[in-house]
C-alpha cells in the first residue's frame, strides 16, 4: 500500500532535535547546507506537509522529504540553491496545473504520479573578514563587522584591547603563515601607521579576494610601491582597494571604521553576486556539455530509425522518460531500455522478457 499522511508512521520524537542539532553544529563550523521542508503533498506520496530534510554541500541529505525518486531532484536543487545563496520552490508533478512564475518545475520519476512542493532554503556562511591592526579604528570595526553578520577575525601586536570586545578569533602578530591558515575572504588593513608594510604584505600573501587599506590615497601609493618591492605581484596588487570604502568625510574613529566597513558590506555582495553568475553560467554550461556529449544510444530493433527518439517510454509503468537525462538505464540483449525510476529498473530486471516484449508496443503507442 502507497503510504498515505493518515498511514505514514510519525517521526521519532528526537528526529527533530536531530536535524536542529546538525544545523546548528554546520551554522558553528561555518559549513554550506540547505533546509527542505515540505509545503505540499498530494496522495500517492511517502511524504507528508511539515516533513523536513537537511541536505550538505556534498549532497549527503539527513531526515525524510519523499522516496528515492524525489531525493535526486531535491538534492540537486537543494545544491543549486546554495551555489546561488538563494531560497527556492520547487513542485515535483506531472500534473498540468498553472504555476506561479517563481516556482521551479520537475517532472516526477516516480510511477505513483504524486505532486510534492517544497521550499528550499540555503545557509549560506557569512565570509570570513579579518581586521589587522590594534587602533581605536580596528576596534570598532570589529564590532560594526559584527554586527553586519560578518565573521570577524583580529590580528595586532598588542592584543588587550581585544579583551572586551567578544572577537572569537584573535591573532598575535602578522605571521604571514598564520594568517594564511585563516583563509579569509576579506582583509581590512586597519594599521595606521603602526606596522602598515608589514600588515599589508601579510594580507596580500593570504588567498583574501579583496584587501581593504585605511589611508589616503597618496599613501597607499607609496605603500604599492614597497609592496611590488617586497615581491607582492601587480595582479595580486590588483586586489588592494584603498581608500577603504566609501568617501563619507568621516573624522572620527567611528566614522572613518563605518566607512571602512560600508567596504566590506559592498565587497561582500558584489562577491556573492559574482558566485551567483558564475554559478548560473557554470550550471548551463555543464547542461550544455551534457546533452552534445551524449553517446550514441542504439534503439530496438524493431523500433529501428535514423532519428532517434527524445523519449522512451518505460515497459514497466508506461511513463514517458527522457532519453537524454534518464538515470536508470539497462541493456539487455542489444537493447538499451530506459526507466523513470530504481524500483521500475528493479521490477524489469526481475522478469527482463515480458518487459522487453512489451517495450515496442508502448513506443508505437507513444510515437502515435
Amino acid at each position: 500500500m502507497t503510504p498515505t499522511l493518515s498511514n505514514l508512521p510519525p517521526l521519532s520524537a528526537n528526529e527533530p532535535n536531530r536535524l536542529l542539532e546538525l544545523e546548528q553544529r554546520l551554522i558553528v563550523e561555518a559549513q554550506l547546507f540547505a533546509v527542505t521542508t515540505v509545503i505540499r503533498a498530494q496522495p500517492p506520496t511517502s511524504t507528508w506537509v511539515g516533513a523536513q530534510a537537511l541536505i550538505e554541500s556534498d549532497g549527503t541529505l539527513h531526515g525524510w522529504i519523499g522516496g528515492g525518486c524525489s531525493k535526486a531532484i531535491v538534492v540537486q536543487a537543494s545544491q543549486e540553491a546554495m551555489r546561488s545563496g538563494e531560497p527556492k520552490l520547487i513542485r515535483i508533478s506531472n500534473s498540468d496545473e498553472e504555476l506561479a512564475d517563481d516556482v521551479e518545475l520537475h517532472a516526477m520519476p516516480c510511477a505513483s504520479n504524486g505532486t510534492i512542493e517544497l521550499f528550499i532554503q540555503p545557509s549560506v556562511p557569512a565570509p570570513q573578514v579579518l581586521i589587522l591592526g590594534s587602533t581605536p579604528v580596528a576596534l570598532e570595526a570589529c564590532l560594526l563587522a559584527q554586527r553586519m553578520g560578518l565573521r570577524v577575525c583580529a590580528a595586532a601586536y598588542v592584543t588587550e584591547p581585544f579583551s572586551s570586545r567578544g572577537i572569537p578569533c584573535l591573532v598575535q602578530g602578522f605571521n604571514t603563515e598564520t594568517l594564511t591558515r585563516l583563509k579569509p575572504q576579506l582583509v581590512l588593513v586597519a594599521t595606521q601607521g603602526d606596522r602598515d608594510e608589514e600588515a599589508l604584505e601579510a594580507a596580500l600573501r593570504t588567498s583574501a579576494a579583496a584587501v581593504l587599506l585605511i589611508a589616503s590615497q597618496r599613501k597607499a601609493d607609496r605603500l604599492c610601491e614597497t609592496m611590488r618591492a617586497r615581491g607582492i605581484p601587480d595582479e595580486r596588487l590588483a586586489a588592494l582597494h584603498a581608500p577603504a570604502g566609501p568617501h563619507i568625510h568621516a573624522r572620527t574613529p567611528e566614522e572613518i571604521a563605518l566607512g571602512a566597513v560600508a567596504g566590506l558590506v559592498m565587497l561582500r555582495r558584489t562577491l556573492e553576486q559574482h558566485a551567483t553568475e558564475a554559478s548560473n553560467a557554470r550550471s548551463a554550461s555543464v547542461s550544455e556539455h551534457s546533452l552534445s556529449s551524449l553517446p550514441a544510444i542504439q534503439p530496438c530493433e524493431s523500433m529501428a530509425s535514423t532519428d532517434l527518439p527524445a523519449r522512451y517510454v518505460n515497459p514497466v509503468c508506461g511513463m514517458a522518460v527522457d532519453i537524454a537525462s534518464a538515470k536508470h538505464v539497462v541493456d539487455y540483449n542489444g537493447q538499451r531500455v530506459y526507466f523513470c525510476c530504481d524500483g521500475c529498473k528493479v521490477e524489469f530486471e526481475s522478469a527482463p522478457a515480458k518487459y522487453v516484449a512489451i517495450a515496442p508496443i508502448a513506443q508505437q503507442r507513444e510515437a502515435v
